[in-house]
């Protein structure tokens, strides 16, 4: 029994032996690999930066007009208070001039501004005001009317109560905005970014992997030595979820809480303990698509197809509970979901374990389902 029981811990030694030395040489071979190396650089580093400042927090000299009837001082107040840097100062132009202008594109919104309009406010008669929108210029015409809106609706009750400026109002509502005060962009955007690089990133490691011991040959070269094909899976999980954690890693302290001077609420070592947790799920998963595909241009056609409904489906670009109830059984399988919500409770709420310890769970027996399934795709391949 003696000899049986050294006989087997020598062999568990030699099985892990076999998996870290398989391991070093998967990242020696990604550090002779620049296009590799220059794609992780990238992605976390000006890909996260470009991602959380490329959209703007707000409209941006956005182009309006208005056709003032009524030129009265009110009329006036309205016009002037379209200033930068939301909006160019605003041009007056003739009716007649509203469909040629808008057909070339030379304003995005063109406010007409009725005869009367003073008079009509200041009897009460709710007179209307027209806003014409370029409605092709999506992105200022989707949040540039609210901001018109508000804009007109505080000059027309200030103006409405000038000589009692201190009249109180029937209603005053008071906002406050949890985790995001000013709602910046790029607080949200940066670190769902993040969130979404190191899926892609951990998926086309593992996947690129695979496939370029395949059509390197040495695939072959190490089935024919002492090793089994847990040993060569394994080998391939550790190492590039060591180089993806070590990347976002640096890209969270560096890029997103240095350079974008983004707060981290949470504890960085407990976020990274989920993205460990993550990354053995989604490596395991790049895995099993690279026994699918036969070569890169497959692989990468099959990415697109999982990939993709993985990021949007998973709650960071819109809440689950928007989604129908299909949707969100569906995606309850998948390990994207559970870790935008850890991610998100962590960076941006500072929960601790004791919120986050489900997702934690379910992430893990995930994770080991999906490596379970890979492994035995992946042995009945190299037979």
């Amino acid at each position: 029994m003696k000899q049986q029981e050294k006989t087997r811990r020598a062999a568990v030694r030699q099985k892990i032996k076999n998996i870290f030395q398989l391991g070093l040489k998967e990242l020696r071979g990604l550090v002779r690999d620049p296009l590799m190396l220059a794609l992780i650089l990238y992605t976390f580093t000006l890909g996260v930066y470009v991602a959380a400042t490329a959209a703007p927090d707000s409209i941006s000299n956005a182009a309006l007009a208005v056709v003032d009837e009524d030129d009265s001082q009110l009329s006036r107040r309205i016009t002037d208070a379209f200033f930068p840097p939301m909006f160019l100062p605003a041009a007056r132009i003739d009716r007649s001039e509203i469909d040629p202008e808008m057909d070339n594109g030379k304003y995005t919104f063109v406010l007409v501004i009725p005869y009367d309009f003073q008079k009509d406010v200041l009897a009460g008669n709710r007179p209307e005001i027209q806003l014409n929108i370029d409605a092709t210029r999506m992105s200022q015409a989707f949040t540039g009317g609210g901001y018109i809106q508000e804009i007109i609706m505080n000059e027309v009750g200030s103006f409405v109560n000038r000589n009692d400026p201190s009249a109180p109002q029937p209603v005053e509502i008071v906002t406050r905005n949890r985790f995001n005060p000013n709602l910046t962009q790029a607080w949200f955007g940066s670190v769902m970014e993040l969130i979404n690089n190191i899926t892609m990133l951990a998926i086309i490691l593992t996947g690129a992997a695979l496939i370029r011991e395949r059509e390197h040959g040495t695939l072959e070269h190490l089935l024919v030595m002492p090793v089994t094909a847990f040993e060569i899976m394994a080998s391939k999980v550790w190492s590039m979820a060591l180089v993806v954690m070590a990347a976002a890693g640096c890209s969270l302290i560096f890029v997103i809480h240095g350079m974008l001077q983004v707060p981290v609420e949470g504890s960085v070592p407990l976020f990274m303990l989920g993205v460990a947790l993550h990354l053995f799920a989604v490596t395991s998963l790049g895995i099993f698509l690279a026994t699918v595909a036969q070569n890169m241009p497959q692989l990468g056609m099959l990415l697109i197809l999982v990939l993709m409904p993985m990021q949007m489906l998973s709650g960071g670009m819109t809440p689950r509970e928007s989604m129908p109830e299909g949707v969100r059984w569906v995606m309850q399988l998948a390990p994207t979901t559970h870790f935008v919500e850890f991610s998100q409770a962590i960076l941006y709420r500072g929960a601790g374990f004791d919120v986050v310890w489900k997702p934690f769970l379910l992430l893990a027996v995930i994770g080991s389902a999906l490596f379970v399934i890979s492994w035995i795709r992946f042995r009945r391949t190299v037979a």
